[in-house]
């Protein structure tokens, strides 16, 4: 074996397990309820226990993952409560990144956005769930990025995983995608009151449509700030 083999920084080998971990929870091929096992993860990762540990930490953090017990950590299972406290964050946050974007946006900037949009179509016709997702995930960081507000950002990057892990659970896509598309007209009409008002009707309905699916509620669900 040659001794200039390069050796993984310990940083970058929990950030790999970190990256996998979190995309395979949003993903669903790790279920809520699913028990996450250090030493298991490391025999599968390749890698000592301490990055893995160091990952699973991070996951609790970023509010995927909770210690059930001392010994067990799993894939958190989220409750009616947990959805409605994060769509009452989003829909503050995003009706008003939305009004920021319809004043500050410019034409290259929305071109960006249009090409999304015409991704997610395709996406949608091809019934392509992770591409539906990733897109998705894509057109609401533009979104904040046109806000051009640096602190918005940064507040909502904590629960940015989440949303989308909730996004992944909602199927309506179609709907998801028409409402993304009023919501881009919205903005592109550089009227502030119509870009919050869309951007409040697409998160009030994104929360009812999320609610059905989670928690199989057939009757109607309020508003997430109601």
């Amino acid at each position: 074996m040659s001794s200039t083999a390069k050796i993984e920084p310990l940083g970058a080998v929990r950030e790999r397990v970190l990256a996998t971990l979190r995309q395979e929870i949003i993903a669903g091929r790790l279920r809520p309820g699913d028990r996450l096992v250090e030493r298991e993860l490391a025999e599968r990762f390749g890698v000592s226990r301490v990055p893995v540990r160091e990952a699973i930490r991070a996951l609790v953090a970023e509010g995927f993952v909770l210690f059930e017990t001392p010994r067990r950590t799993a894939v958190r299972r989220l409750s009616p409560t947990d959805v409605k406290e994060l769509f009452e964050l989003r829909e503050a946050l995003e009706v008003y990144a939305a009004g920021l974007a319809a004043a500050r946006a410019t034409p290259p900037a929305l071109a960006e956005l249009r090409e999304l949009l015409d991704r997610a179509a395709e996406a949608t016709a091809a019934g392509d769930a992770e591409a539906i997702t990733d897109i998705n995930t894509r057109f609401h960081d533009r979104l904040l990025a046109l806000a051009d507000n640096s602190l918005l950002i940064s507040v909502m990057e904590p629960v940015a995983g989440r949303l989308r892990w909730l996004t992944r659970r909602n199927e309506e896509w179609p709907q998801l995608l028409t409402e993304h598309q009023e919501l881009y007209d919205a903005i592109a009409s550089g009227d502030p009151d119509r870009a919050r008002a869309h951007a409040l009707r697409h998160v009030q309905a994104n929360y009812r449509s999320t609610v059905r699916h989670l928690f199989g509620d057939p009757t109607e669900e309020p508003s997430p700030g109601n």
